[in-house]
C-alpha cells in the first residue's frame, strides 16, 4: 500500500474505515499506485491531508499551492 493511503488510513481510524467513507472496499486501497483523482477531495475531506501532498501531479507542491 502506499504511504499516503497508510497515513489517510490512520487519520481516519484505519484501512477498513477509510474504504467505507470512501464507497469502496478495503481491498481497492491496497492495489492502488496513486490515489485515483476523483478520491483525493473527499480522502482531503475525510483526513486533513492537503490535496498536494495526496497528488502533487494534479495540485503541485505545497510552495506551488500557497502562490
Amino acid at each position: 500500500m502506499i504511504r499516503i493511503v497508510q497515513e489517510a488510513a490512520e487519520k481516519a481510524g484505519g484501512i477498513v474505515a477509510l474504504a467505507r467513507e470512501l464507497g469502496i472496499k478495503h481491498p481497492s486501497l491496497h492495489s492502488w499506485t496513486r490515489v485515483p483523482a476523483e478520491r483525493v477531495i473527499k480522502i482531503e475531506k475525510l483526513t486533513g491531508i492537503p490535496r498536494h501532498r495526496i497528488r502533487p501531479d494534479l495540485y503541485g507542491d505545497s510552495l506551488e499551492a500557497a502562490e
